[in-house]
């Protein structure tokens, strides 16, 4: 049976890792069906017209992942966490959810997307329930590959996390420290990878990294691009538990994350796993620029929290 008669089913398809997965596969040449909860959404259209199969149905709602299981090759799972800045208490009984209606189907493939450190007793809530998640995926026996990404190059751009947000992450990361980063883009090849090639991947689970940059040279990188300097200051400990994020030995590890992924053998699997600066220059510069221009007044080079200048 070729791919073109295969059937992935993609959960999140209308989110980060699950469109650039849906759309990495499309680009495949797979038979995508999406899951989404408004097929009339502007995400789920986008989707429709590259060629994606649109199934309503809830991860929360057994009976519709049931239905949208049947007959697939393979399902691409991926939940909202619990952690900040989601807090979906719903996030385990999703992923065991998608896991046992893929099981049920007799999908011969399922590919998670967990988080790197998920497996080493961090201690992180938000990352537990990932590795709750995949214990549950063994446990059942499905052949399966967990993809374990790093912080996401895109979270520097949107939300409070984003360089302007509240809770900016270049101001959890110590300078000195490095932080690995991945491209979406690239968790959505990887899992096209995993799919493709059942004989590298199934029963393995991959921590996936494009780059790993001290903090400073992240900073450094981002105010290139958007002309000028950025807060940098460490935020406030009263303001992260106020926005209930819990850094904690993720800050003081001389890694932020404590990642460890093998990026050299990941760009042997995948040569065009991207860098921070080829993801700057083919889609980040873009984003920080406009979330630049989107701003109601100037960025300061002035600290939020100290009023001086982080320089």
């Amino acid at each position: 049976m070729s791919r073109a008669e295969k059937i992935i089913l993609v959960t999140g398809a209308t989110g980060r890792q699950g469109g650039a997965t849906a759309r990495r596969l499309l680009a495949d040449g797979w038979r995508v069906r999406a899951l989404v909860r408004d097929p009339s959404a502007e995400a789920a259209r986008a989707l429709a017209g590259a060629g994606a199969e649109l199934v309503r149905g809830d991860m929360g709602d057994r009976p519709s992942l049931d239905a949208a299981a049947e007959g697939v090759h393979g399902v691409f799972s991926v939940q909202r966490a619990a952690g900040a800045p989601h807090f979906d208490g719903d996030e385990v009984r999703h992923g065991v959810n998608v896991a046992e209606a893929a099981f049920a189907a007799g999908a011969g493939h399922l590919v998670y997307t967990s988080v790197g450190g998920a497996d080493r007793d961090t201690g992180i809530s938000h990352w537990n329930t990932k590795w709750e998640i995949e214990q549950r995926v063994r446990a059942l026996g499905l052949p399966h590959t967990i993809l374990r990404p790093v912080m996401f190059m895109e979270n520097h751009t949107s939300g409070p996390f984003g360089v302007f947000g509240e809770t900016a992450l270049i101001r959890m990361i110590p300078a000195r420290s490095t932080v690995q980063l991945i491209a979406v883009t690239d968790i959505g090849a990887f899992a096209a990878l995993a799919f493709a090639d059942p004989g590298t991947y199934l029963g393995r689970a991959v921590e996936l990294a494009g780059d790993e940059l001290t903090g400073r040279q992240l900073v450094t990188a981002i105010e290139k691009v958007v002309g000028h300097p950025l807060p940098a200051e460490p935020i406030a400990p009263e303001t992260l538990t106020e926005n209930g994020v819990d850094i904690g030995d993720s800050a003081r590890a001389e890694s932020f994350g404590g990642w460890r992924a093998d990026i050299p053998a990941l760009r042997a699997l995948h040569p065009g796993l991207m860098d921070f600066a080829t993801w700057l220059e083919r889609e980040g510069a873009s984003r920080f620029r406009a979330l630049a221009a989107g701003r109601s007044i100037a960025v300061s080079p002035v600290s939020p929290v100290t009023g001086r200048s982080p320089r």
